[in-house]
Formats: structure tokens, sequence, C-alpha cells
């Protein structure tokens, strides 16, 4: 279950994944990331089949990496416009990415290599190890984004609700059996009034569709809230 339910549609208890409301440009943005470094294998790799350039399986690799970036970007951006709040088991315009900063970083490493054959000083080069190390965050990524994802939730349930509004931000737990009162504040902001006296204020501001995710707390809230007196 997504963000993407309507806003005139009951939102039943359970938990549902939320996205930033500029989650589809920020995804588009990432994905042309690495747009120019693929773009230079292909050509790279379309010189060595031309002649221009000795063909080996570095040149394969190139060909297949640069081609396969771009064209998994081009279904990124199909993707989303269809559906644009939905994850799959596997980024794969992760993995290519991670192809492609592999393939730039073997590329420094040789000119390194090549470069110290011919002076014979050995030296220790930290880029081509960044790269690698690169390479390697995007391939774990690709297997983990949906779970990064789905840090940013809202959970409805019958002791109250509990959610996180940002992937890297603090929890929030509100129950029944503390709160008094929920009331709407602004355009998508909530008021959740405790026995204690203190005031809890949750925005819904910065996500996609977020005043109807607030107006579904505060219509789950008057329920229960209203069956417990």
């Amino acid at each position: 279950m997504t963000s993407s339910t309507s806003s005139t549609a009951p939102m039943p208890a359970g938990r549902v994944t939320l996205y930033h409301r500029e989650h589809a440009q920020r995804q588009r943005k990432k994905s042309v990331g690495h747009v120019v470094p693929a773009v230079v294998l292909v050509f790279t790799a379309l010189d060595a089949l031309t002649g221009r350039e000795p063909l080996s399986w570095v040149t394969g690799a190139e060909f297949v990496v640069g081609a396969a970036y771009l064209g998994l970007m081009l279904r990124e951006w199909r993707h989303l416009k269809q559906r644009p709040f939905h994850h799959e088991r596997v980024a794969w315009l992760e993995l290519a990415a991670a192809g492609v900063l592999a393939l730039e970083g073997y590329h420094i490493w040789h000119r390194h290599h090549e470069a110290e054959l011919l002076s014979g000083v050995h030296k220790v080069h930290v880029l081509p190890f960044l790269y690698g190390t690169l390479a390697a965050f995007f391939v774990v990524l690709a297997f983990n984004l949906h779970r990064v994802g789905q840090r940013r939730h809202l959970h409805l349930h019958e002791e109250g609700f509990s959610g996180r509004l940002r992937l890297l931000g603090p929890a929030f737990h509100v129950r029944w059996a503390d709160v008094t009162a929920v009331e709407p504040v602004g355009a998508a902001d909530l008021l959740v009034h405790h026995e204690s006296g203190a005031a809890q204020r949750i925005s819904f501001a910065d996500l996609h569709d977020g005043p109807a995710h607030r107006d579904r707390v505060v219509a789950h809230a008057a329920a229960r809230l209203r069956g417990s007196e």
C-alpha cells in the first residue's frame, strides 16, 4: 500500500509507506548522476569497435555497462511517470551505476599502473580504491533501497498511531491512552494534546498527499477517542 491512495478513500488501520512531495523529481535528478560517464563508456567502446582503439574485454564491458545504464535510466523515467510510488526489489539502475563506477576506477588504476611501469616508481593511489568502495556501496544499495524507502511511514492501529516522516528523522508513537484530543492545524499539520498537558505538533506538509494523510489520522483519532469515552 502506498501514499498514492486517493485523498477521498478511507485508510484502513495498517502501515503505509510515505513519500516526499517531490519524490518523482528527486528520482529523475538522481538517475542522471552517472549519465555522462555512461555516455563516455559507450563512445569509448564504439571507438574500439570501429578500429580506432584496441578491442578488449574491457571495451566490451564498457559498452554493455554504459548502454545498460542509459537504457535503465530511460526505463526509470517511464516507471516514474506510470508508477512513481512503486519500488522494485532490486534497484537495477544502482547496479548499473556500480558498474560505471567500477570501470572508472579500473581506468584510473590502469593509467597509474602504466605510468609506474615506465617510471619504475610505485605509489599508493587512493582514487581507484574510493571508486571501488563506491561501486560496492551501490551494489549493497541496489538490494536494500526498497527497505530504505519504507523507513518513512505511517501506521494506524487500535492502540494509537506511529510513524516516521523523514528517512533520517526520529520516529513518533502516539497512544490513545495518553491522548485527550487530536486536531488539525493549518493545511497539513495536526496537534496532539496529551494527558500531561503537553502538545505535540506533527506536520505532513512535505509529503506527497500530505493533507489527506493528516485528515485520515484526525478521522482515525476521532473515531477511537470518541469510542473510548
